[in-house]
């Protein structure tokens, strides 16, 4: 599977490490174990409704998500933040 972030998933990802270092261990982690089983329960996976119908989330932390949509060879990284933020 190939991982593409998108520069909007960028730039919100070097915004939220910038104040957490300790978040990008937890990203890659989280993608890895993605990559390994979509399905795990603690990635918590679910479809988006309405304006975001075609994306995906998975659960980073209580409040940190990460957002992303299917392509026919991987993924492509949307946005990453806390719930508020993302599903506008």
């Amino acid at each position: 599977m190939n991982i593409y972030p998108s520069k909007e998933f960028l730039r919100a990802y070097k915004r939220i490490t910038k104040r957490r270092s300790n978040l990008k261990e937890k990203v890659k982690s989280k993608i890895n174990l993605f990559e390994l089983n979509p399905l795990h329960p603690s990635l918590k996976l679910h479809k988006l409704k309405g304006k975001q119908l075609d994306n995906w989330s998975i659960s980073l932390e209580k409040d940190l998500r990460l957002i992303f949509t299917y392509v026919p060879d991987g993924i492509i990284l949307i946005d990453i933040g806390k719930h508020e933020e993302v599903y506008q």
